[in-house]
């Protein structure tokens, strides 16, 4: 069955132009890049690159990129937008490279899209020089555990349940209908753990400007995390 994305690639790309979705352009961007910036990062892997946004940013801060995805309609924008570029296909859970090959992994809001988290971060792990650094974005699991309802005096609640099921469910906006995992942060965070990598940085980011009602809706519900993680040296 059909993830979605070859159908939702067009209102994808419509939707993210090139400052990105309210998520991306006012929580993310800032505090991702600021991990990257005077790191002395020289080669970079893009899981899930889709249009290519994020790899763009990375080659301004002088980090060459290479960005992977299973999506053919965004990896064609990826290299209209950034000819120079290299965009790959792939899934990844079985990614095309030597082991040892970056020295930075970025996986930005892709491990909601990953059926086989299982095989996937392993896969991440092993791209990893020693001393590299795997830097995650990703929904908070209180986030993809629950949806807005509104009780029988009209005020809006956010309800989490089923906490602990590891499911996909069909997430749609904007004419973007694709699915997307939940999964209990224990999962995730126990997979990270059993590779071996160092917990360097976590995050909850705050929304830096946008629209108010965005911010305001976005102030009640943990939405994003952020997680950089070492390979230690040997």
């Amino acid at each position: 069955m059909s993830d979605g994305w070859n159908e939702s690639a067009a209102a994808w790309i419509a939707d993210m132009g090139e400052t990105g979705d309210f998520g991306r352009a006012c929580v993310l961007d800032a505090p991702m890049l600021d991990r990257l910036r005077g790191r002395g990062f020289r080669r970079a892997l893009d899981v899930g690159c889709g249009e290519g946004r994020f790899c763009r940013r990375m080659q301004e801060l002088g980090i060459a990129s290479v960005g992977i995805d299973p999506t053919d309609a965004l990896l064609r924008r990826a290299r209209d937008r950034d000819p120079a570029g290299t965009y790959l296909p792939g899934r990844a859970e079985a990614l095309p490279f030597a082991d040892g090959a970056f020295d930075l992994v970025v996986s930005y809001l892709t491990l909601i899209d990953i059926p086989d988290i299982r095989a996937a971060i392993p896969e991440m792990a092993r791209m990893l020089a020693p001393g590299g650094t795997l830097l995650i974005a990703n929904l908070n699991s209180f986030a993809t555990a629950g949806r807005w309802t509104e009780d029988s005096d009209g005020d809006r609640r956010f309800r989490i349940d089923r906490y602990l099921e590891e499911r996909a469910e069909w997430a749609e906006w904007h004419g973007i209908r694709v699915h997307n995992w939940h999964r209990p942060l224990s999962l995730s965070m126990g997979l990270l753990l059993g590779e071996g990598l160092v917990l360097r940085h976590f995050d909850e980011p705050m929304p830096q400007g946008g629209d108010p009602a965005k911010v305001a809706r976005y102030m009640r519900v943990p939405w994003f995390l952020m997680m950089e993680w070492e390979k230690p040296a040997r």
